[in-house]
């Protein structure tokens, strides 16, 4: 495990930061969600306070158990991201949640105090660091930041006894993330993957069916959109010029960027965004952009001329997952309660409502018992072909991270 350093902040990384929390990801909510994925962000707003708050670095506990009051206390507390879970008709009440309490006895405190990854950091850093109880068993935080917390020891490591369901149905492009290979310390609750999004009416016959569609034809110069989110928009343009995202060398990348430097200074490419794109594309302003999944399923159901389309190269796609902290009271509780919506009606219930890919194999018939449409939607339910070409961007040193952050900075001018 990996002991807790402070990170020196590059100028590139503070951009980071603002362009998440102004119009990335991290100023999202459901359906149109996905958050600050920098790990800049995260040296700035979580890990890089913490030797100046006098917080001493937390010793290498992951894997290593605490005492566990399931047994006693039937109860657990879990904190995730706002309208990230399905609702009843009156918004107060959480269907699958009361229907695990019935099942189980166990009562379940859930709180939607995630509002980006940075800012949950902020609040659980001080226990964390100090190796206390944080006062969750349960929390939801994206990938990258998930790895950190694995890597600084500041999660346990789960019982596979406790987990039949979730280890039997996890979808198999998701069992084997290089941040936590064979998931021995997570499960995803959603999957997000980033697609080329277009308007059929703005493309006026032009076909776009890969990134290089997109930045070559000169039909199309300033009516193209690129994400302000460096693993999104560097991954699939790597994976257009042939490379893997979670392979890539130093060269590779400085390719991409070289790729993408030569498309903007041509005014190929409009600009960089968040999820404002939306209205872009809707507009007719944008003809196609690197776009995420959850936006278009709800862009596609509003309007007629917006589709997507899944290069042959590949696509990017990211998580959102499941962890217990270190110290956690109830942590049998958690695992019985992660178990649970790997179980295909649960899933199918919570997939029906927030419409992102559904981690859990064997969901496509209850599914579709409630939304069909929803079922036959590779963007909530992947068939084999689409999962085939997903991706997964790799985990960065400190050292990688400030340099391509940087990198990235100065190509979209932030």
């Amino acid at each position: 495990m990996e002991q807790y350093e402070p990170d020196r902040l590059s100028p590139a990384r503070p951009a980071a930061v603002r362009r998440s929390l102004g119009n990335g990801r991290a100023s999202l909510t459901r359906r149109s969600l996905l958050r600050a994925s920098t790990g800049g962000a995260l040296a700035l707003g979580g890990l890089g306070t913490l030797s100046a708050c006098g917080i001493p670095a937390a010793k290498n506990t992951a894997g290593v158990s605490s005492e566990d009051h399931s047994a006693k206390e039937k109860r657990i507390s879990f904190s995730n991201w706002t309208e990230y879970m399905d609702v009843d008709d009156s918004e107060k009440r959480h269907p699958t949640l009361d229907a695990f309490t019935e099942r189980t006895g166990i009562s379940v405190k859930y709180t939607e105090d995630i509002n980006d990854n940075v800012e949950f950091f902020g609040k659980i850093k001080p226990q964390l660091a100090a190796g206390q109880d944080t006062g969750r068993d349960l929390i939801c935080v994206t990938d990258w930041l998930a790895a950190r917390l694995i890597r600084f020891g500041w999660v346990q490591k789960l019982d596979a006894s406790n987990l039949p369901h979730a280890y039997a149905n996890l979808s198999q492009q998701f069992r084997t993330p290089d941040w936590d290979p064979g998931r021995a310390y997570s499960y995803p609750w959603t999957g997000i993957s980033t697609v080329i999004a277009y308007n059929k009416k703005a493309l006026d016959g032009v076909e776009v069916k890969s990134l290089s569609d997109m930045l070559d034809n000169p039909r199309l110069k300033g009516r193209i959109g690129f994400l302000s989110e460096m693993r999104d928009s560097m991954g699939m343009t790597l994976l257009d010029m042939g490379k893997d995202p979670a392979k890539f060398t130093d060269d590779d990348f400085d390719a991409a960027i070289a790729r993408l430097q030569k498309a903007v200074d041509k005014g190929q490419i409009r600009r960089f965004t968040g999820n404002d794109y939306t209205s872009d594309l809707t507009k007719g302003d944008l003809a196609a952009c690197v776009a995420w999944a959850g936006d278009v399923v709800q862009l596609k159901a509003d309007s007629p001329d917006v589709d997507f389309v899944i290069p042959d190269s590949g696509y990017l796609t990211s998580t959102d997952n499941l962890l217990v902290p270190v110290k956690a009271r109830h942590k049998t509780n958690a695992e019985r309660l992660i178990d649970y919506y790997y179980e295909p009606r649960p899933a199918a219930q919570l997939a029906a409502y927030i419409n992102y890919v559904c981690p859990v194999d064997g969901v496509k018939a209850e599914l579709a018992k409630i939304d069909k449409s929803a079922a036959n939607n590779p963007l909530i339910i992947p068939d084999a072909a689409m999962a085939a070409k997903s991706h997964s961007f790799r985990s960065l040193s400190t050292k990688e991270e400030t340099s391509y952050e940087e990198k990235f900075a100065k190509l979209t001018g932030a």
